[in-house]
């Protein structure tokens, strides 16, 4: 029986069948208790030891990784902070982990809990909660023992289309809470202990005073430790539009580099004294090596996905020699990712988990060795990177809705010059601290020089047509077809009629949009916490209204959130920018707007206050697009003063109903505003400064009657927003009232021949498991 079941896993057979049982769990709107997953798991391990059958035993397999994977899943969830004990202040004693990222306006850092108490209350909360400390926080080291008083909130993200999923991400990381340090003189640093993080920061301080602080600094303490608090938006725009951030960090391949590195270390071991072959045989002893520096080079990295990933595969080769046994490459990366599902089921959530097991295994399956030598080499190397340029398409666009066209030449550059010379010159660099640190300085310093010329040549490339490539948001039907479709595509040589893989990628790269009729419009108001942005769009145009804030930490909703739902949508082109005022939640992200869609029309009801530069938003400007007419309402061309009233205000009418964008607007610009309004079905709103006191007096709700209104507001904001009072006005109106901060994105569509209705309410649309 157990060489039966021994024969399936060198099959390859359980490692993905135990992936489809754990995936399966992830598409559930709710979870069963965690005592029931854990008994289910408890009765399906003798089930599968003992099943005679391969068709059961793999049945019961793919139940047990279900399983195993919903009591992970229920256990993280579990384990977060009780919903009823969201906004209360905490003390708490525990540890820093990671490197702690100090900004402008705080310091950030992960903080694992081990005890916690709630006034004089002990309370069941441990685990890993995400931090900030405004304004006063001291230095901070990792592995530093402190008793803090906390202020928490549940893990809750945005939800809109085409963007990142920050709760899927919470859990897949253990994060129970987010929150920040209160100013109280109980918080106290308690004690120091020494972990691997210590040392990775020690390397990180050491590579500033030998390099300088700046972008090469940056770039080196990614590469040699896996940080990456240097790199700015910039640097990561630059990555994604060469398709390399797989390299800015420490990836797998650069473990394996490591590994290589330990084979040649323990070789020269042996030429210096060959006696020891005496003791122990070479091949096992470098095969040891290889694992132990690989394991170190893993450890600096923090132990991210592709780096567990390749010291998995490292540890199975490298005990195969110890037991003198033979091992297959794809059999390595199925007992890889065995074990990786065995220690973290909810690894499946991340991204680098898809994408660093799916690429190797198109390498492994589709790239054909052509002999050896140069030529061999160069044929592989560039045939890899096409290979993974087409194969990881689906997956990039699916996880970050966009990919780079130039991604393909980039890596087939960048791929060889950081692996072979900017990180081993690293490794040798980051040794010579320790060994000679007389001649760690130039080693560096070469080190830098050869990354700043790297970068350089990076920076050309992402300015060339399409290093930016944008796809609408990717449908689950045209990702397993895309990824069958580049399986077939990339099958060896003597597969009949393998261009027809290329069929299957069409519902991926050419999907069908419906458009709005002339004389209809959709719109989108957009879940980006307290601000507003909005999407409008006709059958050939569109314009956005309002960007979001951005924060001093460099955080932009412009570019987090608006640019990638405008693309999500299926939109190419925006014709106008319309930022309300000047305010941050309303004018934050217009820099990166404007930067993404340089030739668009920009109008703004604060122009000298805004930035970039914009025109004058002035009452009685209208335009039509596609029988849709576009009408400002507010201010008037002798408007004076700033603020709030200021704000430009919008009126789209369609053919069958009518959305008004209203900014932040007071009680005193509503009645101008509801007189300039006219005849015409009743309007979608959008309330005025985000249910503010100010606003939504009854008469103006009584004027505009509308039909739908929509607040666009933070969960659980410092400003209390929307106020129940003016929630309450709507409602003795008898207007249906929606909120982002519940509903997510909220999509409008204004048919020609029917009332305005809501399309989608994007926190409701998908409904998981882990959504607050």
């Amino acid at each position: 029986m157990r060489g039966r079941v021994a024969g399936w896993i060198e099959a390859g057979a359980v490692a993905p069948v135990a992936l489809v049982g754990a995936l399966s769990v992830q598409w559930l709107p709710r979870l069963p208790p965690h005592w029931v997953m854990l008994a289910t798991c408890t009765a399906l391990v003798p089930a599968v030891a003992l099943a005679r059958r391969r068709g059961w035993c793999l049945w019961l397999v793919f139940l047990l990784g279900a399983a195993w994977a919903g009591a992970a899943g229920r256990g993280a969830m579990d384990a977060r902070l009780p919903r009823a004990l969201e906004g209360e202040d905490f003390t708490v004693v525990g540890r820093l982990v990671d490197l702690p990222s100090a900004r402008e306006d705080a310091t950030r850092f992960t903080f694992d809990i081990a005890r916690a108490w709630h006034g004089e209350t002990p309370v069941a909360l441990t685990g890993n909660v995400q931090l900030n400390w405004y304004r006063t926080a001291p230095p901070l080291s990792p592995c530093e023992r402190w008793r803090l008083v906390l202020r928490l909130k549940r893990p809750r993200g945005l939800v809109n289309p085409g963007t990142v999923d920050g709760e899927r991400s919470a859990l897949q990381r253990r994060i129970v809470a987010t929150g920040y340090v209160r100013e109280d003189v109980a918080n106290q640093r308690l004690g120091t202990a020494w972990c691997v993080d210590r040392v990775r920061a020690a390397i990180a301080t050491r590579i500033d005073a030998q390099v300088g602080a700046g972008r090469d600094a940056a770039l080196l303490r990614a590469l040699a430790v896996g940080d990456t608090r240097g790199l700015g938006q910039h640097e990561w725009y630059i990555a994604r539009a060469n398709g390399v951030s797989h390299l800015i960090a420490i990836s797998g391949f650069h473990v394996g580099v490591a590994a290589i590195f330990g084979v040649w270390l323990v070789g020269a071991l042996y030429f210096l004294w060959p006696a020891l072959a005496l003791r122990w045989p070479r091949p096992p002893a470098q095969a040891a090596g290889a694992l132990l520096v690989a394991w170190g080079y893993s450890a600096l990295a923090g132990f991210g996905i592709p780096t567990v990933r390749t010291l998995l595969m490292i540890a199975v080769v490298a005990l195969a020699r110890l037991s003198r046994r033979g091992s297959h490459g794809l059999h390595s990366l199925a007992l890889a990712l065995l074990a990786i599902l065995a220690f973290d089921p909810l690894a499946v959530l991340a991204a680098g988990f898809w994408l660093s097991f799916v690429g190797v295994a198109f390498l492994m399956v589709s790239l054909e060795r052509r002999g050896r030598g140069w030529r061999a080499f160069l044929h592989e190397l560039t045939a890899s990177q096409w290979l993974m340029t087409v194969a990881l398409l689906p997956l990039t666009l699916w996880f970050f809705g966009q990919a780079s066209l130039v991604g393909a030449l980039s890596n087939l550059m960048a791929v060889p010059f950081v692996s072979f010379v900017i990180v081993p010159g690293a490794l040798v660099a980051s040794v010579l601290l320790g060994a000679c640190p007389p001649a760690a300085p130039l080693a560096w310093w070469v080190i830098g020089r050869l990354a700043h010329v790297q970068w350089w040549w990076l920076e050309r490339l992402a300015a060339w047509p399409g290093a930016h490539w944008y796809l609408p948001q990717v449908t689950p039907w045209a990702l397993a077809l895309a990824l069958l479709g580049a399986l077939w595509l990339f099958l060896p040589r003597g597969v009949p009629l393998r261009w027809l893989g290329l069929l299957l990628l069409a519902p991926l790269l050419w999907p069908r949009l419906p458009l709005p009729a002339a004389g209809a419009f959709e719109a989108w108001v957009l879940d980006v916490g307290q601000g507003l942005a909005v999407v409008v769009h006709t059958r050939g145009h569109a314009l956005i209204y309002d960007t979001g804030p951005s924060y001093p930490s460099g955080f932009d909703l412009g570019e987090a959130v608006v640019v990638p739902t405008f693309h999500a949508l299926g939109l190419r082109q925006l014709d106008t920018l319309i930022v309300s005022h000047a305010d941050n939640d309303h004018a934050g992200g217009a820099a990166s707007v404007v930067a993404a869609f340089p030739r668009a029309r920009r109008l703004a009801g604060e122009p000298t206050r805004t930035q970039p530069p914009m025109d004058a938003c002035v009452a009685g400007q209208a335009w039509t697009w596609d029988d849709v007419r576009f009408r400002v309402l507010n201010p008037a061309a002798d408007a004076r003063g700033k603020g709030n009233d200021r704000s430009c205000v919008l009126l789209v009418e369609g053919q069958g109903g009518r959305l008004l964008l209203t900014g932040d607007i007071t009680h005193k610009t509503e009645p101008a505003v509801a007189a300039a309004l006219g005849a015409g079905p009743p309007p979608v709103l959008v309330v005025p400064h985000h249910g503010s006191k100010t606003s939504s007096s009854a008469p103006f709700i009584a004027a505009t009657a509308p039909s739908l209104a929509i607040i666009s507001a933070g969960w659980r904001n410092r400003f209390g927003h929307p106020k129940p009072a003016v929630v309450a006005r709507y409602v003795e109106a008898g207007v249906p009232v929606l909120n982002t901060a519940d509903s997510g994105a909220i999509g409008l569509a204004f048919p020609v021949a029917a009332p305005a209705h809501v399309l989608a309410r994007q926190r409701l649309r998908a409904v998981r498991y882990w959504r607050e």
